[in-house]
């Protein structure tokens, strides 16, 4: 008995298009959340097959399936070609079907960061549908049925391939508003401030308008709006006649960006927070961090530069050989610097010095993690001549940037502290110390709800697992939330063998995790919120 194959294909083809529906909404979601960045797509499936057993079984099983179908022709003899035929077809349909359900968990609409059908997503899955339809009747016409199951199989890289495409021509498409931007800062030729940094650059951002609105107009770049787009509609939006200083948070996925940010948006004076972890999943390294984020400094005048980093340091010095003004900060006590912010004892405010040889003014800061923001913030006020008794004058109601750090108090009594956003190292361990101290201060519980932290590459086990042991160190009851870094928590809360911490409980979702929290808090307690993950992470 022989069976004709056309219709067989035409079956395996539809199948694979229907499956291919869920999985577009998948990946297409994935790298919008990802801000487009080719190769982030592979990067999650990969992150999802690492964390998720079901996830790694279905692709695991899915790969074998795909390579069965692919040998069927080669093991089947050709006198039983109708046989071969119907099992690799089979074994595509059970493979595409599979397929349909990877990553296991990984939700299509999404629950707390849902696809958004924009102009951009749109242009996206055209030549997301374009490609896949190529390759996989390319394959399907050489291959036979496997070549379905295949394109599916490889449709995260294949994603990111749609996201290398579509980059220049959005790129393109979107100059106009660059350039109106251009054409809108040469017409109120503000003063430009640039700053940028691992972490803190939008606390900075936020102190220095703060401090500069007193004397000048004042116009800072809102929310995390630090890239080409994204600042130029700052300036095309908010730009008007009379503006006197625009203050710009510069942010990066790799070197060369912020240098191709200052020849739109030249900056007058330009600041470095802190060299951190912030950016090793992409770039690797802390030296190319800081060879990357160093590119501000290009076409500034004047730079101001936080010099206990051996590294500003040696920059500070080659910006004022090529004749740049420089103000330099420090945080440690004893510091020389033309602004010293010197940490007081535990409980007693900060120093701040501002200018070599002045009179120290008393600023609290919440924690050290923050110091270096307010120093920074203080000495860009000093490089844009606001006068010193200003300065002093506004330290003392800096404004508090939403979701860092931010302190409110929950219907329960509850004390929480909101510090959900741009989660580093060293500031969750800040964040840390300061719950610890307000929980001890009111006589109740510590509690801490984290996924931990994200994007630092090689180091991300290692700084979690940190992280972990200290919470149990501080006494917290720990929240675990969904399975990125759930093992690295719970094991360093273990390693830390505090005697009397009350524990940490894994729980797959973060409202499970706040319902519990709050409960476990009672009306004395202090709730750490550090970090949140959007689901499209495991």
């Amino acid at each position: 008995m022989t069976i004709d194959p056309l219709p067989v294909l035409i079956a395996i083809a539809l199948l694979g298009a229907a499956a291919a529906v869920p999985i577009a909404a998948r990946w297409v979601r994935v790298a919008q959340r990802e801000h487009y960045v080719p190769g982030s797509v592979s990067r999650m499936a990969q992150l999802w097959v690492q964390t998720e057993a079901i996830s790694l079984v279905v692709f695991l099983t899915a790969a074998a399936s795909t390579a069965a179908a692919l040998l069927v022709p080669i093991v089947v003899p050709e006198d039983d070609a109708t046989s071969g035929h119907l099992l690799c077809a089979s074994l595509t349909a059970f493979t595409v079907v599979l397929l349909a359900f990877f990553p296991v968990g990984l939700p299509m609409r999404g629950r707390s960061a849902k696809l958004a059908m924009t102009s951009r997503v749109k242009r996206l899955l055209v030549v997301w549908i374009a490609l896949h339809l190529v390759i996989g009747l390319g394959l399907l016409a050489l291959i036979g049925p496997a070549g379905v199951a295949l394109t599916l199989l490889l449709s995260a890289p294949l994603s990111d391939l749609a996201l290398a495409i579509t980059a220049p021509i959005e790129k393109a498409g979107s100059k106009k508003f660059v350039v109106a931007a251009q054409k809108r800062l040469a017409q109120v030729r503000p003063r430009v401030i640039a700053i940028t940094g691992s972490y803190g650059k939008t606390s900075t951002k936020n102190y220095v308008a703060h401090l500069l609105s007193a004397t000048f107009t004042t116009v800072a770049s809102p929310a995390s709006f630090n890239n080409r787009l994204g600042l130029s509609r700052a300036v095309n939006d908010k730009l008007v006649p009379g503006t006197e200083v625009f203050v710009a948070e510069m942010g990066i996925f790799g070197p060369g960006e912020i240098r191709e940010l200052s020849t739109y948006f030249p900056p007058d004076i330009a600041a470095i927070t802190v060299i951190g972890e912030a950016h090793l999943q992409r770039m690797g390294s802390t030296d190319v961090i800081f060879t990357a984020k160093a590119e501000i400094t290009e076409r500034a005048g004047t730079v101001v530069l936080p010099i206990d980093d051996p590294r500003l340091e040696a920059l500070a010095e080659q910006c004022a050989a090529q004749g740049k003004r420089v103000v330099t900060v420090s945080c440690v006590a004893g510091g020389v610097a033309d602004v010293v912010l010197s940490p007081g004892d535990k409980g007693e405010p900060s120093s701040l010095v501002i200018g070599r040889g002045a009179e120290p003014v008393l600023v609290t800061v919440s924690n050290t993690g923050h110091a270096v923001n307010v120093a920074v913030a203080a000495a860009i006020a000093l490089a844009a001549d606001v006068p010193v008794a200003t300065i002093a004058a506004r330290l003392a109601d800096l404004p508090g940037s939403q979701h860092r750090a931010e302190v409110q108090q929950a219907p329960s009594g509850a004390l929480v502290i909101d510090d959900t956003y741009n989660s580093n190292p060293v500031g969750a361990l800040r964040a840390l110390e300061g719950a610890a101290s307000l929980a001890a201060e009111r006589g109740g519980p510590l509690v801490v709800v984290t996924p931990g932290m994200v994007e630092l590459g090689p180091v991300q086990a290692e700084r979690n697992h940190a992280f972990g042991a200290a919470i149990a160190a501080a006494g917290g009851l720990l929240f675990a939330v969904a399975r990125t870094n759930r093992s690295a928590l719970l094991a360093g809360y273990a390693s830390a063998g505090a005697a009397g911490a009350p524990g940490a409980i894994p729980v797959d979702l973060r409202d499970a995790a706040v319902a519990h929290a709050v409960e476990a808090a009672g009306d004395r307690g202090v709730i750490l919120y550090e970090n949140d993950l959007p689901d499209h992470y495991p």
